[in-house]
């Protein structure tokens, strides 16, 4: 595992269009179709990173607390050949093990995790009804063994602004945690 952090995709950027495989229930998605609520949350995860199972608590809370009014989407985007504990059907039973039923994406040929500029798991995007980036970054100032609470303060900031709509700020700090495994 090499530490890596978030390369911090502009504002304001719009958010990709593609068409991968769900896992959750073997269709492909395209977020072309996606009707967004009054916003989507954008995770680069995968199974196998400490840093996203360091989260996986704190993502079933954000999921309770804000599914009325985001939508969520997870993307995996490693190179299963190397690690094959992120390949589509651990994928599957990671998601039925923590209960989600949001999407969950494999990027096989890495393009989302290029076009969203991620370099490490787990990135968190956040994006407006119109699809437009008002966060990039880290879920909270927490990581596995530096003992800071698990609160997706960070996170829960711009949502919270983003939901009663007021100014989101843009001091956003980047994410870390494992590289993404590139082909």
């Amino acid at each position: 595992m090499a530490l890596t952090y978030s390369q911090m995709l502009p504002l304001g950027t719009q958010m990709p269009e593609f068409q991968l495989l769900n896992v959750v229930d073997n269709q492909l998605f395209d977020s072309k179709n996606e009707i967004v609520k009054q916003g989507v949350i954008v995770m680069v995860i995968c199974n196998h990173c400490p840093y996203v199972i360091h989260y996986h608590n704190e993502l079933k809370k954000l999921v309770t607390d804000y599914n009325q009014s985001l939508n969520f989407i997870a993307i995996s985007s490693n190179n299963i050949k190397t690690h094959p504990q992120d390949s589509p059907d651990r994928m599957y039973d990671l998601f039925k093990e923590l209960k989600f039923n949001f999407p969950y994406l494999y990027d096989e040929t890495q393009e989302v995790a290029k076009l969203l500029k991620a370099e490490c798991t787990p990135e968190f995007y956040l994006y407006d009804k119109l699809k437009k980036l008002v966060y990039r970054g880290r879920l909270d100032g927490s990581s596995p063994g530096n003992d800071l609470e698990i609160d997706g303060k960070d996170l829960r900031s711009a949502v919270n602004a983003l939901i009663s709509g007021k100014k989101i700020n843009t001091e956003q700090f980047p994410s870390m945690g494992c590289n993404i495994k590139w082909k």
